[in-house]
């Protein structure tokens, strides 16, 4: 991953594909997954942070 990404560290074990990668790439955070590294979500970090803060609340519903 020279090119900038960064592997999350949630991700699985270091040899796995079973990763979420991100860049920040201008103003906008960059996120991929390992396996389809052509599929690529950018969003502004507030919008970003918020997208998390929403799906973190909703994981305790169920």
């Amino acid at each position: 991953m020279g090119d900038g990404w960064q592997k999350s560290t949630f991700s699985g074990p270091e040899q796995s594909n079973d990763c979420v990668e991100f860049a920040a790439i201008g103003d906008l955070i960059t996120l991929r997954e390992s396996d389809t590294p052509a599929t690529v979500v950018r969003a502004a970090p507030g919008a970003l942070r918020a997208l998390i803060r929403t799906l973190k609340v909703g994981a305790g519903r169920g």
